[in-house]
């Protein structure tokens, strides 16, 4: 995990934020997006994107069993911690998420930064395991024309669209994380 100096803070205007600060950061080109209505999201993606639930739990419940976190990359700017990361089908290791994280860590106690901080679990169980209460909001869905480490990542052979969704969390009404979670090629 790297560190930027105290007082650098994080940009939140760009439309993949906070994936493109991640992608920008490794020097990965950053994917083609456009903004999409939900009623312009195929099934089976719009299924499992347009809601204000747990993501977790909502791609648990579509694959039929738990999924686990794989780490991409994690640093701290300013109060906030970032991190990239892949969900994958516990019992078979398959691609069913990548999400890029922004997290004021001063928002949480102890347990759940730590939690958070060891980059095992992901978030949806953490906060829902730790009974925190929060609120998730859609601001934008997404259409992503893959860049090739996006292909890579979700074991892709040709370049074809992707959906996701650009999302803000919310506790005690002030705005405490941004997420970009988008979902690989998906059949059923």
């Amino acid at each position: 995990m790297t560190t930027e100096p105290p007082g650098a803070e994080p940009r939140s205007e760009g439309l993949l934020y906070p994936l493109d600060l991640v992608y920008e950061r490794a020097g990965i080109e950053i994917p083609r997006v456009e903004v999409v209505a939900p009623d312009d999201i195929p099934l089976p993606y719009r299924s499992l994107l347009a809601h204000d639930i747990d993501m977790t739990l909502t791609l648990e419940r579509h694959f039929g069993g738990r999924v686990v976190l794989r780490p991409l990359s994690t640093f701290t700017m300013g109060d906030s911690y970032f991190r990239r990361v892949l969900l994958v089908q516990e019992y078979s290791g398959q691609p069913v998420e990548m999400g890029a994280i922004r997290m004021r860590l001063d928002a949480f106690g102890d347990e759940i930064r730590t939690r958070i901080l060891n980059n095992e679990v992901p978030l949806g169980r953490i906060l829902r395991e730790g009974r925190f209460e929060y609120a998730s909001h859609v601001k934008a869905f997404l259409r992503v024309t893959p860049n090739p480490e996006m292909m890579g990542v979700f074991w892709m052979r040709e370049s074809r669209p992707l959906y996701g969704r650009r999302t803000e969390v919310l506790h005690g009404g002030k705005r405490i994380g941004d997420i970009v979670e988008v979902l690989p090629l998906v059949m059923r």
